[in-house]
């Protein structure tokens, strides 16, 4: 099998690799954190704090929230779309949502034995598509039939479900693409040129050589990026 190459800050970095680059999740990048930088450690807790902390712990943040509900608003829209649901209640139901996160968030607990946040949010999607349902009992859905409609919340309900896996996949892509894009503008064009070509499998001299810096510099640059992701990571993907 072959891949296209796909451009990225001026370089080809084959779609594959490139694919790992955007899926990647708190598991793959533990590999390559010490043991000192994993949640967990109290070194972490020195770290300016992630999106989900300042939300827990700052719930009047506006900056925050404005960063969560870009984060946010794509994906909740894609599921409920996805789904035949009209253009204007998808809106209404992404918004009723978010609400119900704005006024949960300070009682969410990441607690990565017991669920993840990836969970909490499908759990609220879920209950407000059995509200809406409820209310639409007289127009409805996608099919013309709501018991369809049942059998597809009840697997979104279920955490062990291919759907409830699809959610999660999905979850963790769209949120990897957007910290990837935000972790991006906390670096030098050089230190995250440096990174994507080293999580493409470049080689670290020709790195060194095309950017015009040092092998230690790319290890850096390397080890930084992942270092911030992880942490702008922990707890949306864990």
């Amino acid at each position: 099998m072959t891949f296209s190459p796909v451009p990225i800050s001026g370089f080809l970095v084959p779609c594959n690799q490139f694919i790992l680059i955007l899926i990647v999740s708190s598991s793959i990048f533990t590999q390559y954190l010490p043991q000192t930088l994993l949640p967990g450690n109290p070194s972490v807790a020195q770290t300016p704090p992630s999106l989900l902390q300042r939300l827990r712990e700052h719930p009047g943040d506006g900056e925050a929230w404005n960063r969560f509900d870009s984060l946010y608003w794509p994906l909740l829209q894609t599921w409920l779309r996805r789904y035949s649901i009209r253009p204007q209640d998808a809106d209404d139901l992404v918004q009723q949502v978010l609400e119900v996160v704005l006024r949960e968030m300070p009682n969410f607990h990441y607690d990565a034995e017991k669920g993840k946040f990836r969970g909490w949010l499908r759990g609220i999607l879920v209950n407000r598509l059995r509200e809406f349902l409820r209310s639409e009992q007289a127009r409805p859905i996608a099919t013309g039939d709501s018991n369809f409609f049942n059998k597809i919340l009840d697997q979104l309900e279920d955490p062990k479900s291919d759907l409830s896996r699809l959610w999660d996949q999905e979850h963790d892509q769209h949120v990897a693409r957007q910290l990837l894009a935000v972790v991006e503008r906390d670096f030098s064009p050089t230190t995250y040129q440096a990174f994507l070509r080293v999580m493409a499998g470049d080689q670290v001299a020709a790195i060194a050589a095309d950017l015009k810096i040092s092998a230690n510099a790319v290890y850096l640059a390397k080890s930084s990026v992942i270092k911030k992701l992880r942490q702008e990571m922990y707890g949306w993907t864990d």
